[in-house]
């Protein structure tokens, strides 16, 4: 099976969604495994003629006797999930920036996938759209028709407000109750706020990025304490007790490991 990431072309898409990858079913391949760790963003994974369930910590998604479109939407887990294709399938797996899957479904549809849901319809001509695109054979027509079609669903916002209590979780050493002071708010609100637009507390939310950061860094600075002191951890064993959280392995055994130079750091195959 052939997974290929690509980066959002449309400028005005990009404020939303940080790409895609494809899938497909015309591989040599019948099996293949992957663990994802959490991540802070909205992973929308659709796919055709496929069937996918949950077991301990475990998506296993195999072929469908019958013709359908498979929609599941992921906004928060803290432990590594595997991923299991039992046989070659179509799929688009989409990756939305922490605000971004609110400009495109209503409030009402996003109080829906706060929890992982699967075979979610995001929308009324969803399944239809994506079985278009599905069989057209040339993947820069794909791409076109996909982009294409969620900018017509696109419905600006206004998040200023979420934006700045982003900047400062991922910028600051405030903690969460001197940030919520600095904005006149009380923890409890805050955290209402961030779990309903991220579908995370800001704690999570915190934690998520500076793993992911340290991550992304790590391939260039090669010093993990260097990287773990720039990422605002209080000390070593701070962020080691984060790290096994999200991996179930310590940071030297996971950089050993999993190869920190692939672009998109959040899939580890």
């Amino acid at each position: 099976m052939h997974m290929v990431f690509y980066r959002t072309r449309n400028k005005i898409l990009q404020k939303y969604l940080e790409g895609y990858y494809f899938l497909d079913e015309d591989a040599n391949l019948n099996t293949i495994r992957y663990k994802t760790f959490p991540n802070n963003y909205s992973i929308v994974s659709v796919s055709r003629n496929a069937e996918a369930y949950y077991d301990r910590g475990k998506i296993i998604i195999t072929a469908s006797a019958v013709q359908r479109m498979n929609t599941d939407i992921f906004l928060r887990y803290t432990e590594p999930i595997e991923v299991v294709y039992e046989k070659a399938i179509d799929e688009i797996t989409f990756y939305f920036k922490p605000l971004g899957l609110h400009h495109f479904i209503s409030e009402s549809n996003f109080s829906l996938v706060q929890k992982r849901l699967m075979n979610f319809s995001i929308f009324p001509d969803f399944n239809k759209k994506m079985f278009e695109i599905f069989d057209l054979n040339d993947r820069e027509e794909q791409i076109e028709a996909m982009e294409n079609y969620w900018l017509s669903k696109l419905k600006e916002k206004d998040f200023r407000l979420m934006e700045k209590l982003l900047f400062e979780i991922e910028t600051s050493d405030l903690k969460i109750d001197e940030i919520a002071r600095k904005f006149q708010f009380s923890r409890q609100y805050i955290n209402r706020l961030f779990l309903k637009h991220i579908g995370k507390s800001p704690t999570e939310y915190r934690k998520i990025h500076r793993f992911r950061n340290v991550i992304k860094q790590i391939s260039e600075v090669k010093n993990l304490k260097e990287v773990t002191l720039d990422n605002l951890f209080y000390d070593q064993s701070h962020f080691n007790k984060d790290f096994k959280g999200f991996t179930k392995s310590s940071p030297s055994s996971f950089f050993k490991n999993v190869d920190t130079q692939k672009e998109n750091v959040w899939l580890f195959i």
